[in-house]
């Protein structure tokens, strides 16, 4: 099932020779299909939400018809109970982005962290990481702390991410946010585009998409994206390379049944990824300039991950579907590499190397359709779902706390392994009551077995049996474009500490609550929210007040408590017919109600995490004489970040960054119909700040510096 190539290779260019073949047969069909081309137009469009669906490639829309990512029912953004935001793709092409990293960064109530180095970047929302990604509705776990891959957007339609409590979908995790990946569909119509784009620092991308109908009927259609991407960066002697190629062809079995089978291969390599820049021993920033690399040139980190997708999805004639879909991939990734420290009181560096193979499988099998009842249509979803995650890593000696700052790539040797299956089995009923017709209510529940199984050693091993997830929210329609809504989520996380009886503790549970007000305009083109929410993470491991008796090293309680509270304001969508804009406002207090260490108690939770973030992206089209010209821009903006430095004579300083806005530029302009031209101006000011700050002296150290100015050009071309 797996292509496996070795990790030391580079992106094979014969994969995009061959997108570029295919391609090519994209190019004849559309030159046989297109006997009168039709002439461009640049005009106005009506702002009509019936325009909208789901997929949102060729709308230039900053929102979506139908999203199923909260619940797996197909719910416009103001019948979800609960703050979502969707990142299409005209915004992913006006803002340049190519990164999970950039859809993070500019979706409200997501914050993008670097504290364990600009490689091993986190996610959060509502004041907890983010530890689940999806792919087309199947959950895949996350974690920056290990080699995952930052998935290329050149190969998904759209975004969609649920912020709060995901348990109804992903099963166990972090109350914090899905983020669902949604990948590119083939049309019936053909269309090939060909992208390059240059930026500074010699950063260069490329990319190939094509796609068609397969034969003369139109029931068998394919799609294929490559992608490559060659870049250096603000800091010295600092390099990337990522690559991509997707396939993708989807069948009419009949009418009432499609197929879908997919491939995507991506490779991704750096030279920079762990250890940031060190701060002084007194606590302070050095003040170093932005081009400091303070790596070593042996460094490195190379990636591949390769994964087969497929679905069959069945409709039947009372307005039923089955649906059953699935997934397998493989990452293999070799990380060798270092940070400053000061373990021995001299600036040195800790060394490191590990070889990472890590599966992934999932798999979900659901039927959904309406049901008549007390004189009213309701919908009811319901299915079952597996996932799989087995984690091997290789470990290599020296892990050295005192290597030389300038020494020469250490004599790794394997000396040991760590090896995990973890499996996760749940079955899932959802239903949309319509009461009235101003006052919907919709009902979910999920139960999972979740077992860990420590390869390694059995006393690692623990599991959690028949956990009950519950989901609840009402909408009552104000009037035609306003709704108000309430609604509770919750998610657990399984813990593997053990208490005085030697039984490990019951999963941390996630509930979110959360009440708002929801608004739709031009039939759902213009999206605008306001949500008030409190989560509660519950029963976090805390020291048990006595160890005596105790049958393991140290016992816990699940007693401790993390509250976090806050607003979120968000607009998506069309302001008028030709002026786009997507953005908002968040505020999320997090702060520990009871924790493990009694000076913890109303304190925050996480320092370094900004309370407040603003982020606001437009563009405009214009009419008229100037119709081929369109201009945007975007605006970030954070509170201020902190972290108590503990310091050698037992005082604390505080290291901050203060509060910052980064602000960039977009212009475009459609030369022919063939031809689309874009500049985009980042970080216009050249605002010098820190997107991460250090939190030890001691130990991993990691100011690290934000982008710099910078620019980029992009040139589409489409046949």
């Amino acid at each position: 099932m797996f292509v496996q190539q070795p990790v030391g290779t580079r992106f094979s260019p014969s994969l995009l020779a061959l997108a570029l073949c295919l391609s090519g047969t994209q190019t004849t069909l559309a030159a046989d299909t297109e006997k009168a081309p039709a002439p461009l137009e640049l005009g106005a469009t009506e702002i009509s939400g019936e325009q909208l669906g789901e997929t949102t490639e060729g709308t230039q829309s900053y929102t979506t018809g139908a999203m199923a990512t909260a619940t797996k029912l197909p719910l416009t953004m103001r019948e979800t109970p609960q703050a979502v935001t969707v990142i299409t793709r005209q915004r992913m092409d006006d803002q340049a982005m190519t990164s999970v990293n950039d859809v993070v960064k500019n979706t409200p109530g997501l914050f993008l962290s670097q504290a364990e180095g600009p490689g091993r970047q986190t996610y959060s929302s509502r004041g907890f990481d983010i530890d689940n990604m999806m792919f087309d509705g199947l959950p895949s776990a996350y974690s920056g702390y290990a080699n995952s891959v930052q998935p290329n957007l050149a190969m998904f339609d759209r975004v969609e991410v649920i912020r709060g409590a995901t348990g109804l979908v992903t099963g166990a995790g972090n109350p914090s946010a899905a983020i669902n990946f949604v990948r590119k569909r083939p049309t019936a119509t053909p269309q090939v585009s060909i992208t390059g784009a240059a930026g500074s620092w010699d950063d260069y991308r490329m990319e190939l998409d094509a796609s068609s109908a397969l034969n003369d009927s139109g029931t068998l259609r394919g799609r294929v994206v490559g992608s490559y991407r060659d870049a250096n960066s603000f800091r010295d002697n600092e390099t990337s390379d990522h690559g991509l190629f997707y396939a993708i062809s989807e069948a009419d079995l009949s009418e009432d049944t499609t197929a879908t089978l997919g491939f995507s291969r991506q490779e991704d390599q750096t030279n920079f990824f762990w250890g940031g820049l060190p701060i002084g021993t007194d606590g302070h920033h050095l003040n170093l300039p932005r081009s400091t690399n303070p790596g070593s040139d042996w460094e490195n980190k190379e990636l591949a991950i390769n994964t087969v997708f497929g679905d069959v999805e069945h409709r039947f004639d009372n307005g039923w579907k089955l649906n059953v879909s699935g997934s397998a991939s493989q990452l293999d990734g070799v990380f060798t590499g270092s940070y400053q420290s000061r373990y021995q009181t001299e600036l040195a560096r800790t060394a490191y190397q590990s070889h990472q193979d890590n599966k992934q499988y999932a798999f979900d099998t659901f039927a959904s359709g309406p049901v008549e009842a007390f004189g009213r249509t309701h919908e009811v979803v319901v299915g079952t779902s597996k996932r799989i995650y087995d984690a091997t890593s290789k470990e290599y000696s020296p892990y050295d706390t005192n290597y030389p700052l300038n020494g020469a790539k250490p004599d790794f040797q394997r000396n040991g392994k760590t090896h995990s299956l973890t499996t996760q089995d749940g079955v899932y009923l959802t239903t949309r009551l319509n009461l009235a017709d101003p006052l919907k209510v919709i009902l979910g529940a999920r139960l999972d077995w979740y077992d860990y199984d420590d390869r390694q050693s059995q006393d690692g091993d623990y599991k959690v049996t028949r956990n009950l997830t519950r989901y609840a929210g009402v909408i009552y329609d104000l009037d035609e474009h306003h709704s108000v809504y309430a609604s509770y989520t919750d998610i657990f996380t399984p813990q593997s500490e053990k208490d005085l009886s030697g039984k490990v503790l019951e999963p941390i549970v996630g509930e979110n609550y959360e009440v708002g007000i929801k608004g739709e305009y031009f039939n759902g083109a213009l999206n605008a929210s306001l949500a008030v929410f409190q989560v509660d993470q519950k029963n976090r491991a805390t020291t048990a007040a006595t160890q005596a008796g105790c049958p393991v090293l140290t016992c816990y309680g699940a007693a401790g408590l993390v509250r976090s509270q806050g607003i979120d304001l968000e607009l998506q969508g069309a302001l008028t017919e030709n002026w786009q804009v997507g953005g908002g406002f968040t505020y999320t207090r997090a702060h520990f109600i009871k924790d493990s260490n009694p000076a913890n108690d109303n304190q925050r939770f996480d320092t370094d995490t900004p309370e407040r973030l603003f982020k606001l992206t437009t563009s405009y089209r214009f009419q008229g004489p100037l119709e081929k010209l369109r201009i945007g821009g975007n605006v970030y903006w954070q509170s201020r970040m902190y972290n108590d430095i503990a310091l050698t004579n037992g005082s604390y300083y505080r290291l901050e960054q203060g509060s910052y806005a980064v602000a960039d530029l977009m212009a475009g302009y459609q030369v022919n119909k063939h031809l689309d031209l874009q500049v985009n101006a980042n970080n216009i000011f050249d605002r010098t700040y820190y997107s991460a700050i250090g939190a030890s002296p001691t130990w991993g150290s990691t100011d690290t510096y934000g982008n710099p100015r910078s620019f980029g050009v992009t040139a589409k071309y489409s046949f």
